[in-house]
């Protein structure tokens, strides 16, 4: 079948994301996939054990627009315990199907034509899609390779009357770096007197290493109140094919968020809704999560620390970049296609992730995978 009318494309530069093209090609290559990031393992039994009780009591029809009250006081004390902000659960509180769609409804709530917003590269692909499709004309600032910080300064010079957002990432995917106290302090400095509202995509929140502690826009009022954090349970409880995480904000950013969320879904997965509720009372299940993770990232890169290799830092989130620069000059794209055909282990390009299609001989690991998948994958990498 064949439309025979014309389409002018929104996004006329945008294909399938690079998630999909690489996953698909491990799948047809029947190659082991670090590239999407998602679990090889099951998450938590009482989780489902839960989720299957909501569904037989009878939980399967559409939540409140803005999630269960329940979730959402459980939340507001979660955030409460671990920032010391204090985010009121009817008026400050969304559940949403996931944070992509939190992301898209946030820019569109906010992001009007002709607005500027200011993005740090490299970036999540969803964001710069989102702000083109409201009208918006993103501003990009490219972070330090290969330690990937941010100098404060330069973005000060990106801000102007045209400045409506700026969208930070801590911790960061693709690089695994992290955004600081000193960080956030800055940007709260340069940020004073506009109206530029932050859109904080923080769904790694419980993924830190090496001692450091995630320095959530929430912990600094002055940013909190121009913020919009985005969180996910997928995330955190391995659950990412359940879709579903939260966005916190003061009540005049919450109120515009929900008239977008509210057409795009309406609601998130009620019977999911409740077993979160529950198993929220149990906080070891995220404040133990960073332990775990490290203990991955630690045997990953112990596993291909002798390979041509070399391993750049990785302070928070579930992905290592290794920079291949000893192996090939290839272009990172043609690499990771070989990689995926030849040697059966599919990654991420890093150049996908920014607008200039910046190359820097890295490719993006997903470390979040069964002990037995890395040593797979570690092996066959020690090869190269």
């Amino acid at each position: 079948m064949q439309f025979s009318g014309s389409i002018k494309s929104k996004l006329p530069g945008v294909g399938t994301t690079i998630f999909s093209v690489m996953s698909a090609l491990a799948n047809e290559q029947q190659a082991i996939n670090l590239a999407q990031g998602f679990p090889d393992f099951n998450c938590h039994p009482a989780l489902i054990e839960l989720v299957n009780k909501a569904m037989k009591a009878g939980f399967n029809q559409y939540a409140p627009m803005p999630g269960l009250m329940s979730l959402r006081e459980k939340i507001a004390l979660k955030t409460e315990r671990l920032y010391g902000a204090i985010y009121h659960p009817e008026k400050e509180i969304t559940v949403v199907p996931g944070g992509t769609h939190a992301l898209y409804a946030a820019i569109s709530a906010i992001v009007s034509e002709g607005d500027e917003v200011v993005v740090l590269e490299p970036c999540y692909d969803s964001y710069v899609p989102a702000i083109e499709l409201n009208g918006g004309r993103p501003v990009f600032y490219e972070m330090k390779y290969p330690d990937y910080k941010v100098d404060w300064n330069e973005v000060k010079k990106l801000i102007n009357f045209r400045t409506r957002m700026i969208v930070i990432n801590t911790p960061h995917n693709p690089t695994g770096s992290i955004l600081e106290a000193e960080d956030m302090l800055q940007l709260q400095k340069i940020l004073d007197n506009t109206d530029v509202v932050v859109l904080s995509d923080e769904v790694y929140e419980h993924i830190l290493f090496d001692g450091y502690q995630h320095q959530s826009v929430a912990r600094f009022p002055k940013l909190a109140e121009r913020s919009l954090i985005v969180s996910s349970f997928g995330k955190t409880y391995h659950t990412t094919g359940w879709k579903l995480g939260y966005v916190l904000g003061p009540e005049a950013l919450t109120k515009e968020f929900r008239k977008v969320h509210q057409f795009m879904a309406f609601s998130a997965n009620t019977p999911m809704q409740h077993a979160m509720a529950e198993f929220l009372d149990d906080a070891s299940h995220y404040l133990e999560l960073s332990a775990f993770y490290q203990e991955k990232r630690d045997y990953f890169q112990k596993l291909v620390k002798a390979s041509n290799f070399k391993i750049l830092p990785c302070k928070g989130s579930y992905f290592q970049l290794l920079n291949y620069a000893k192996i090939t000059l290839e272009r990172d794209l043609d690499f990771a296609v070989r990689l995926t055909k030849d040697y059966k282990i599919a990654s991420i390009p890093t150049s996908v992730f920014y607008k200039m299609k910046t190359d820097n001989n890295v490719l993006r690991f997903c470390f979040a995978k069964s002990n037995e998948t890395l040593e797979k994958a570690a092996e066959k990498l020690m090869k190269l």
